[in-house]
């Protein structure tokens, strides 16, 4: 149990690093997420079908992402649609191309090599790890190498026009960037990270399906937001890992409502997203009462 919450906690923690990105770096409330993340599943099914290098896959998937975040940008840039609006738009462009990709409403993965199994059979031969620990092992590497690729892009002078440009837009023009383009890099860049995701998400539940991104941009501003209540930092390495923990801390929540619906008598399965819903809001909550807590007693100290 506590692998598999690890072992997803990774998975949507990639995922949730995309929304951050736009949530909280660009301020740039990007919906795109709920389409760039089948389309990520649907690009590595296409690929994995077909016996293709299953690298090469995945930096198709994050192409593919980059282009649907590029074309939010586009749409929001030169037509001057709210970014709200952008995202919809090529959310719901992007459920008809995942279809066309997929070719059907859902693709199987089970008998199909993937980067998944690849690692599972090599660490099994080594060293005798289980699946569930070879997985554990290969997406806490990955989120980590994800997560010192991000600090250290954050860290170079395209990273920090970025931040620069949530913050002030009318500073970053000044000094003669040009907004539309960062946006455009910034909002791509979110929305590969997702279709990365979704890549892997594909492969550990053996499956793509085009409903598989409905709703996931909760699962991201849910982790970004609980994230943010744990360690309290402006510098980009905590900032990080606090998403990567809010993610695994979110997979945990839902992992206990599961439990939860079976345990409860007179609750049925049906009632499973009122649960989560609750238990994340619960969760919130509390967080946002610690901290009133918090400065209260500063204020009295």
């Amino acid at each position: 149990m506590v692998e598999g919450i690890i072992i997803e906690g990774c998975i949507y923690g990639i995922m949730a690093l995309g929304v951050f990105i736009t949530f909280r770096i660009l301020d740039f409330p990007d919906l795109t997420v709920d389409g760039t993340f089948p389309l990520g599943a649907a690009i590595m099914a296409a690929f994995l079908t077909r016996n293709c290098n299953l690298w090469f896959a995945l930096s198709i998937a994050f192409a593919g992402g980059f282009t649907a975040g590029m074309l939010t940008a586009v749409l929001h840039n030169e037509l001057k649609i709210p970014n709200l609006l952008a995202g919809i738009l090529t959310m719901i462009l992007l459920y008809s191309i995942n279809l066309r990709i997929l070719g059907t409403s859902n693709v199987s993965l089970l008998n199909v090599k993937t980067i998944l199994s690849d690692v599972y059979r090599f660490l099994n031969l080594r060293f005798g790890f289980t699946r569930e620990i070879s997985y554990m092992l290969l997406f806490i590497l990955i989120i980590l190498i994800i997560k010192l690729l991000l600090d250290l892009f954050f860290r170079t002078d395209l990273g920090l026009t970025i931040g620069a440009l949530g913050n002030n837009q009318q500073m970053i023009v000044s000094q003669g960037v040009n907004p539309k383009i960062i946006k455009i890099i910034g909002v791509g860049l979110s929305n590969s990270l997702v279709a990365v995701s979704g890549a892997f998400a594909a492969q550990y539940q053996n499956f793509a399906d085009i409903g598989l991104g409905q709703g996931i941009i909760i699962a991201g501003l849910a982790s970004v937001m609980i994230g943010e209540f744990l360690i309290r930092s402006n510098n980009i390495f905590w900032l990080t890992l606090n998403v990567i923990m809010g993610s695994i801390i979110f997979t945990a929540v839902m992992y206990g409502a599961r439990i939860l619906i079976f345990d409860i008598p007179f609750l049925e399965a049906s009632d499973l997203k009122f649960v989560q819903v609750s238990l994340v809001v619960g969760c919130l909550a509390a967080i946002l009462f610690r901290e009133y807590y918090r400065k209260k007693r500063r204020r009295s100290e």
